[in-house]
């Protein structure tokens, strides 16, 4: 908490419940992928997890947890080969149940043969970590993801892609950067494309990333309308997967201790 508490805003007027206590509570909810209705007594009434977490000028709503990832990678991530990909998350019905707003970004969820999805482009360093996200309807190319997080790519000397990313355009902006790309050309290319196939060997550690991020049920399944909403879950889980350690040679010392002598 000494390391997440820089993120939480200032509370005005009245003191409000410990954050520690609520945001234990919202990781519960969100890793296991229950209703807010459902989660346990022990961390409080239900709608104040809720209203700290979703209600409008709330935590979601300010991007807390979209600048808790961000602060927490800066200085600790080993940008010096990054890796780019994306995946889809599967969005359930209640998700697009309900009219968005005309002008407005909508659900960024499309509809396919496979049924409805969101695609989750993400760039990582070279252990998986993640760095930046960026959201968009499944039936978006990767190019466009690609284009929106080339801005906010950290200094690197390595770029690992996969040949959906086999673009001329996107290899000029890398090297324009000082990046080298190591991506495989695709076969509808008339000359082989030379890449470091033992470096891109290292790209599987970004599609670990996504699987773990699925272990999260509100993050494999989407259920929330709002867009923004689901980004701060996925953010959140980014961050306490991926951005936060907890000394596992510690907890056996919280446990009694048990003697099969008689005292």
């Amino acid at each position: 908490m000494d390391r997440l508490r820089p993120f939480f805003p200032k509370s005005h007027g009245k003191p409000r419940v410990d954050d520690c206590h609520v945001l234990s509570g919202i990781i519960f909810v969100n890793r296991n992928g229950l209703r807010w209705r459902d989660a346990p007594r022990e961390y409080g009434p239900h709608k104040t997890l809720y209203n700290r977490w979703k209600r409008w000028k709330r935590w979601s709503a300010m991007g807390i947890f979209i600048r808790m990832m961000a602060g927490l990678a800066t200085g600790k991530a080993e940008p010096r080969t990054i890796m780019i990909d994306a995946t889809y998350l599967k969005a359930h019905r209640t998700a697009s149940s309900l009219r968005f707003k005309k002008g407005g970004p909508g659900r960024l969820i499309g509809r396919t043969k496979g049924g409805m999805n969101t695609k989750l482009h993400a760039v990582t360093d070279r252990n998986g970590r993640p760095l930046d996200f960026f959201m968009t309807a499944d039936q978006i190319s990767d190019y466009t993801g690609a284009a929106a997080l080339l801005d906010g790519l950290p200094p690197a000397e390595w770029m690992l892609a996969d040949r959906g990313y086999d673009a001329d355009w996107f290899r000029k902006a890398l090297e324009k950067k000082g990046i080298k790309s190591c991506i495989p050309g695709r076969k509808s290319r008339g000359r082989p494309v030379k890449y470091d196939k033992r470096k891109y060997k290292k790209h599987n550690r970004i599609e670990i990333m996504f699987g773990r991020l699925n272990d999260w049920r509100r993050v494999a399944t989407r259920y929330d309308r709002c867009p923004t909403v689901f980004f701060s879950a996925i953010c959140l889980a980014a961050t306490v997967l991926f951005w936060l350690w907890v000394l596992s040679l510690a907890i056996p010392c919280l446990l009694p201790c048990r003697s099969s002598r008689k005292t």
